[in-house]
């Protein structure tokens, strides 16, 4: 809005035939020169927002991935086809202390992200580290402690002690029961009959007295 204002008292100027106008013109334009001068720079653009603007192509979400760890480092596995033909540059992984986020730019037309929150333990962001072999990308986490990790994020250790908690009953029927219950929701339809086929035998036998029934 500024420059145009000077636009305009720069115009008004060469028009101007007055000495006193001119004068006045003059000052103002001044004026607004300095204001234009003295205003902040715009800030420069968010570097995730201007990565992502930057970005051809469409974004495909990584879900599929292997790990396994030594006493040091936690290891993921990504399998990309082609990825070794990259730029170096074009595999970008972020680390904080309890996450790490990959983007993978321009890979046969497509980019590809993956983001991991909540690390189960607390991970070294200067230890840490990829690698790009054939066909696959191995992040590296290096780990604060030496110690096992059972699962690589503090939600699936939740869901893995939820699970646990459903089956870990003082009464072995009911612990027998609830792992039959979940074989049967998941199974398909032979799992189904079979279970099934084997319930209604159990209860044939219990009403003929072969097994006590539980009352």
């Amino acid at each position: 809005q500024l420059q145009k204002d000077l636009e305009e008292v720069k115009e008004l100027l060469t028009k101007a035939a007055r000495k006193r106008v001119r004068d006045v013109l003059a000052a103002e334009k001044h004026r607004l020169e300095m204001e234009i001068k003295n205003q902040p720079q715009p800030k420069p653009k968010d570097a995730a927002e201007e990565e992502k603007s930057s970005l051809g192509g469409y974004t495909v979400k990584i879900n599929n991935y292997g790990w396994d760890q030594s006493d040091k480092f936690v290891k993921i596995y990504i399998s990309l086809n082609g990825v070794q033909k990259l730029p170096a540059e074009n595999v970008q992984v972020n680390f904080t202390e309890r996450s790490f986020d990959l983007l993978v730019k321009n890979l046969n037309g497509k980019n590809y992200t993956m983001t991991f929150n909540n690390l189960l333990k607390p991970i070294s962001v200067e230890g840490s580290s990829r690698k790009i072999k054939t066909d696959t990308i191995l992040v590296m986490c290096k780990k604060k402690r030496e110690e096992k990790w059972d699962c690589l994020t503090q939600v699936e250790k939740e869901s893995k002690e939820k699970e646990k908690a459903a089956y870990d009953t003082t009464d072995p029927s009911e612990g027998l029961m609830n792992i039959l219950k979940k074989m049967y929701a998941e199974g398909d339809d032979e799992m189904k009959r079979t279970i099934n086929k084997a319930w209604v035998e159990s209860r044939e036998k219990q009403y003929k007295g072969d097994i006590p029934m539980d009352i």
